[in-house]
């Protein structure tokens, strides 16, 4: 409804002017006519040769230009067909002109000319030419704005299923350690085990429902983490110094949901979770005006210095933050006895996918 709508502005528009260059043209060979006669018989014959421009334009518009750009191979044929058409039209065009125009609509008071007139035929050529290739270039540029559209929509589709095929690989990660963990703590037969697995349902309910989100509080993200830590705690009891300090200005910024898990339990995994001595995990979080600040450091073994950069979790957080925020920085220093991690985002400047 709306195209049809928008063609028939557009024809209305173009009669109206080409009524008033009639009128305009054929005034002084009009003088005995009253001006609104003038004006009726302009619009009368316009709407007449309106018909011709019509034909070739729509032609053109839905068939020619379609098939010029499916049929690459065949251009030379489809111009000459265009060229017959637009032939055709002329023909029409002078035709209506002398057989109906002069000696109907202004009752042979204009003289009539021999059909093909080469004056007459070029001014029918600019005539035709002049609306049908404005009506072209706006179907162009409509084609060309639906391709853009289109493409921006595949292009919306293709991160979005990227995203969430992210999220789907972190919560079998996640999943995978965790039970890991909940294993050892069996195997020993630990009296902390049902309490695991109670802060394990917690953490997965969080996932389920949550992780679904295209943005949650960052509040609810601090919990999740302090549970994940303390379901940690547990497996590790006095061997770990964990701290976590946090200054929040707000804690209903909105935040990609499990954007920090992954620098967490890679501080466990690799950190505590391959250390025979004491260790520890240290964890700062500051948000200020929308400008985020998460650090995290973990000890490591003397003299060990593994690709924990390249592992899964820390692989799928560096490609969300490239689809999900335009400002943010990363920097990851795996040293000797540290392994360090800063990280920097501008909240306010979420990406919309």
């Amino acid at each position: 409804m709306k195209r049809i709508s928008l063609h028939l502005l557009f024809w209305v528009a173009y009669v109206i002017q080409d009524a008033l260059l009639e009128y305009l043209w054929l005034g002084p060979a009009l003088k005995n006519i009253p001006e609104n006669i003038q004006l009726l018989k302009a619009f009368e014959a316009a709407i007449v040769i309106l018909i011709p421009k019509l034909l070739f334009t729509y032609y053109v518009i839905y068939f020619a230009i379609d098939r010029i750009l499916a049929e690459k191979n065949k251009l030379f044929l489809i111009a000459a067909e265009i060229l017959f058409f637009l032939l055709v039209t002329i023909l029409l065009y002078r035709i209506l002109f002398n057989y109906y125009v002069y000696p109907k609509i202004y009752a042979g008071i204009i003289k009539t000319r021999p059909v093909f007139d080469g004056r007459l035929i070029l001014l029918a050529l600019m005539d035709i030419g002049f609306v049908s290739g404005a009506a072209i270039s706006f179907k162009l540029l409509r084609k060309q704005l639906t391709g853009k559209e289109r493409e921006k929509g595949l292009i919306k589709e293709k991160l979005e299923a990227e995203l969430k095929f992210l999220r789907t690989q972190t919560n079998p990660h996640f999943l995978f350690n965790t039970l890991n963990n909940i294993y050892g703590l069996a195997r020993v037969k630990s009296d902390h085990t049902p309490d695991a697995v109670m802060k394990l349902s917690k953490l997965l309910r969080f996932m389920i429902y949550e992780s679904k989100k295209e943005f949650i509080h960052i509040g609810d993200e601090i919990k999740m983490l302090e549970d994940y830590i303390e379901l940690e705690k547990i497996r590790y009891n006095d061997r770990l110094n964990i701290s976590f300090n946090k200054e929040i200005d707000d804690l209903t910024q909105p935040v990609t949901p499990l954007l920090l898990l992954p620098l967490v339990e890679n501080a466990f995994k690799h950190g505590a979770g391959e250390s025979r001595f004491n260790s520890f995990i240290h964890i700062y979080m500051q948000l200020a005006d929308g400008k985020f600040n998460f650090e995290i450091e973990n000890s490591k073994e003397n003299g060990i210095i593994d690709e924990a950069t390249d592992n899964i979790g820390l692989g799928n957080l560096k490609r969300q933050l490239e689809l999900l925020y335009k400002e943010h920085r990363l920097d990851i220093n795996n040293g000797q006895n540290i392994f360090r991690v800063i990280l920097n985002i501008n909240l306010d400047k979420h990406a919309k996918v």
